[in-house]
């Protein structure tokens, strides 16, 4: 393999003073005092690896009672950075790659899938974060001294992270054009948005995801309160620095819940709902079911697991709301009496979500929507059996790929001939106008909302149509 000059000083360098190789590394990692933050770094590498070459959720490593054990063993600074550094690497890698590539000059070998994990998280510390380079140096090379697949390349991991750390400015000007969307996923969003707009949503995924209140009332009040905006869809905006939500103004007195701006939109497209009996299907969390409850509908909840419903119920117990929590497979559900109003926020892709959830670009691909798509139109086809003629239906996600949303819809329409799409006027949603599509559908994408002097923009991608069944 062949680096350049830098590489082969520093090789030079790494056997004179032995920090190539080791001559009894087992005995040396028992006798040596470990390095503040390794641990740290090789939790992160370890599920860097099952996050892209595994297709592992993120989520589920970094829960701490059933996660990661590397993770979960570590304390609570360590796991801040831990996260810190996956994010960054998540949002980053494909710039991470091509200057990775750029310095090791010639693709790194059989067996050394693991050093690649270790020079990412390495190089985004460099690159990206607020940590010292010459400790993202040393804690890389002494994880591939640890580890026997990597001890071979330990001087190479050396030598190309000490080049970085002096070249990052030309480095990184240099992949600014390189986008942060994997290809696979590039292409489908040219295709729907086009060049300009799917630019745009990669850079979104590099700015900090939002943190959105939807208020039980007056956001305005709230909004001074927090120190907030309010958006045009009425939820408040909070600033960067806000502090611990539970610590926050009116969250024990269950003023308002955590929601992202686009996800409060669903439950608002639908008429009056005081009085009237509306099923959420897939209703945990609750954040919708809560916007039902607050509206004055007579709610009843849906959610296959347990474990979710028993977390909404407490969340609306905190808000001072109250559902009928069911669970229940929502596709097998047939109620003895026909609802009003159903929504059906279904599982998806997750891609509008790309912002707070960088790994899901890692961990989807092309078969994965068109199985979902399949799944929600399974869904879809049900849920419209279970609402009284003159009733509406609201279905939404937060898929940013028409394959789960305006085309399946279409499809169910074409042999439902009693219902038909509601459209949503956009004159009724001033700020929004965009967002409202040509049949009258929202479709929302990262890159809307611009950002402040002092607040993020966006808002997570969301698909959501208003349909209404003859009477």
């Amino acid at each position: 393999m062949v680096l350049n000059d830098d590489k082969r000083k520093n090789k030079a360098h790494l056997k004179r003073h032995g920090a190539g190789r080791r001559q009894n590394p087992g005995e040396d990692a028992a006798n040596l005092p470990e390095k503040p933050g390794l641990r740290a770094r090789q939790a992160a590498a370890k599920i860097l690896a099952a996050v892209v070459d595994r297709k592992t959720p993120l989520d589920g490593m970094l829960d701490l009672e059933n996660g990661n054990p590397a993770y979960r063993q570590l304390n609570d600074a360590d796991r801040a950075l831990v996260r810190a550094i996956l994010n960054t690497s998540l949002r980053h890698l494909p710039r991470i790659e091509a200057i990775l590539d750029t310095l090791v000059g010639t693709p790194l070998p059989e067996g050394a899938r693991a050093l690649h994990h270790v020079l990412t998280v390495a190089a985004a510390q460099i690159l990206y974060l607020d940590v010292p380079d010459h400790s993202a140096v040393d804690l890389a090379v002494e994880q591939a001294q640890l580890d026997p697949r990597n001890r071979r390349f330990a001087s190479l991991a050396n030598a190309v992270l000490r080049r970085l750390s002096r070249e990052k400015a030309s480095h990184l000007t240099a992949t600014r054009t390189v986008s942060v969307i994997p290809a696979w996923f590039l292409e489908r969003l040219v295709t729907i948005y086009g060049r300009e707009h799917a630019a745009r949503i990669g850079e979104s995924l590099l700015e900090p995801s939002a943190i959105d209140l939807t208020v039980k009332s007056d956001p305005e009040g709230w909004a001074a309160r927090l120190g907030g905006s309010v958006l045009p869809t009425g939820s408040v905006r909070l600033p960067a620095a806000s502090g611990a939500i539970p610590a926050l103004d009116g969250f024990e007195a269950g003023e308002w819940w955590v929601q992202d701006a686009a996800a409060s939109l669903p439950a608002k497209l639908f008429g009056d709902l005081a009085g009237k009996r509306v099923a959420d299907l897939c209703a945990a969390p609750g954040g919708k079911t809560a916007q039902l409850a607050l509206a004055g509908a007579e709610v009843t909840a849906l959610d296959q697991s347990g474990n979710r419903l028993k977390r909404l119920v407490g969340n609306l117990q905190r808000l001072g709301l109250s559902a009928t929590a069911v669970e229940a497979n929502m596709a097998e559900y047939r109620p003895e009496i026909l609802f009003d109003a159903v929504l059906l926020d279904a599982p998806c892709s997750s891609t509008g979500t790309i912002r707070r959830h960088p790994d899901v670009l890692w961990t989807k691909g092309p078969d994965d929507i068109a199985k979902l798509a399949r799944l929600q139109e399974r869904l879809l086809r049900h849920a419209l059996t279970l609402v009284k003629p003159g009733g509406e239906l609201v279905f939404s996600n937060c898929s940013l790929d028409p394959s789960e949303g305006e085309d399946m819809v279409s499809q169910v329409l074409a042999d439902n001939p009693e219902w038909r799409i509601d459209p949503v006027d956009p004159a009724g949603w001033p700020g929004l106008e965009a967002a409202v599509t040509p049949r009258g559908e929202f479709r929302t994408t990262p890159a809307m909302l611009p950002a402040t002097a002092t607040h993020a923009g966006g808002v997570d991608g969301f698909y959501a149509v208003r349909l209404r069944r003859n009477g």
